[in-house]
């Protein structure tokens, strides 16, 4: 059975046992701690990928009144998620996001006369900041 062989795994040549591969010892760095705590902490970043994140912020009387809580309203693509939501406005307005809320306002049935159609739906995501923190929606 000659033409079976061939998918059979071919054993690897052996090696002689009494050569063995010398291993240099490796010293550890010294680090000093002062360095490593006096450095400032990354922040993350998107990296400019936010506008494929927010669309724009939802301004509505409502919206306004949750300013006073600390919460702002965005309007997002669909496909984002409350991580990628906190990041984005983390990147874009350098604030502490506490937490995410995110509503799917569905599409309504819409007539003109004869014509029937449907109006648009979309994502909105409600951000919770962190006390004192602001974010300018409408600059004046």
């Amino acid at each position: 059975m000659a033409l079976l062989d061939i998918f059979k795994k071919k054993s690897a040549p052996k090696v002689a046992a009494k050569e063995k591969p010398k291993v240099q010892e490796v010293k550890p760095l010294k680090i000093k701690k002062e360095a490593v705590s006096t450095m400032p902490a990354k922040p993350k970043k998107i990296s400019g990928q936010a506008y494929r994140i927010l669309k724009k912020p939802h301004v509505t009387e409502k919206a306004g009144d949750l300013t006073a809580k600390n919460q702002y309203v965005f309007q997002v693509f669909p496909g984002s998620n409350k991580i990628q939501i906190k990041k984005a406005v983390e990147d874009v307005y350098g604030i502490d996001v506490i937490g995410v809320h995110i509503v799917n306002i569905h599409p309504k049935r819409r007539r003109l006369g004869r014509t029937e159609g449907w109006g648009g739906g979309y994502k909105k995501a409600i951000v919770r900041i962190k006390e004192g923190q602001k974010i300018e929606v409408l600059p004046r």
